[in-house]
């Protein structure tokens, strides 16, 4: 089975790599995705990989050009739950980005069931 802390280095991964069809599947059937800082309700909460799909399938019609830097996992007393601290770095339709991320994942059975994705200031 595959460890939290290497789901979210796949999840950060895929999203670099542009792996949009990808990533969904590293979510299970209800995975809750919730963005805390997002004025977007479309993105606010997402339930269920196909919300999820969608989310990606979004991404995919920008012009998204991201590498991470910084990456630091942070295991937890529980053993479903790491914390990753990144920033991605690139452009966003066309715009330079520094995008400061927390991300709080809880990964069961070697799927994400559940995140808390926080996003800074691009």
């Amino acid at each position: 089975m595959t460890a939290p802390a290497e789901v979210f280095r796949q999840l950060v991964d895929g999203v670099v790599g542009h792996q949009w069809d990808q990533l969904p599947l590293l979510y299970a059937e209800d995975a809750v995705v919730v963005h805390p800082f997002s004025t977007d309700p479309a993105v606010a909460r997402l339930e269920g990989r196909t919300q999820i799909r969608e989310h990606f399938a979004r991404a995919a019609e920008m012009a998204v050009e991201f590498r991470a830097e910084d990456l630091v996992v942070h295991q937890t007393t529980d053993p479903e739950v790491v914390v990753g601290e990144y920033t991605y770095r690139g452009s966003l339709g066309g715009q330079d980005v520094a995008m400061p991320m927390i991300l709080v994942v809880r990964v069961r059975d070697g799927l994400i069931v559940e995140s808390r994705d926080y996003a800074g200031n691009r």
